[in-house]
């Protein structure tokens, strides 16, 4: 063997040997790309399945506490009928005479006082709107009163008890707000004002 031969065939090995230690490097790179890339997934997948756990227990609790809404919306029907009833015997003049309307009226009250209990067992309870400032996420304004002693936007007047469930709104109060009565002397100057244009124009 010459010595070229012998230099070609070392280079060939130096080149061999480099080639398998890029090879090796490649590989322990690409083997750590891929474990990295494993975990991230792994965590996402985690991180994803502890997400969709709470969510569901969240759902699950609030159908716990929330599930008879609809039922309870539509049983402030009977606590208004209840009322209308208790209103209109009182009102009646038939009734009026009758020795009896006294206890007729107390049967209904206690009904009322038992559904008003099983309300409040259940987290239902009424809105107190009376002399309170007007809200929009409790309350629905039905007309304006002139009031002068009162601040504008105080609720005076209830057409209708509103209701919450726990911290859910089952029913807007149906109301009557202030509002500032216009002065007579802001119109007697205007009118006044009218008068003395007219003359001037004259």
């Amino acid at each position: 063997m010459s010595k070229t031969d012998k230099k070609e065939e070392k280079s060939l090995s130096e080149n061999l040997e480099k080639k398998l230690d890029d090879k090796d490097k490649d590989l322990k790179e690409t083997s750590e790309e891929k474990l990295k890339s494993t975990e991230e997934k792994l965590l996402r997948t985690l991180a994803e399945s502890e997400n969709q756990r709470r969510r569901f227990e969240r759902e699950r609790q609030e159908a716990f506490e929330f599930g008879g809404f609809n039922f309870a919306k539509e049983s402030l029907a009977l606590l208004d009928n209840i009322d209308r009833a208790i209103t209109s015997f009182k009102n009646d003049e038939k009734f009026k005479n009758n020795k009896d309307l006294g206890k007729i009226i107390d049967g209904i009250e206690i009904v009322k006082k038992d559904l008003i209990s099983i309300f409040k067992k259940n987290g239902i309870e009424s809105i107190d709107s009376i002399n309170k400032k007007f809200d929009p996420n409790f309350h629905q304004a039905m007309f304006e009163v002139e009031h002068n002693t009162k601040e504008t936007g105080i609720i005076v007047q209830e057409m209708q008890k509103g209701y919450m469930m726990k911290d859910r709104l089952l029913r807007p109060s149906l109301v009557g707000v202030t509002k500032k009565k216009e002065e007579e002397t802001d119109k007697t100057s205007k009118d006044d004002k009218k008068i003395e244009k007219k003359e001037t124009k004259k």
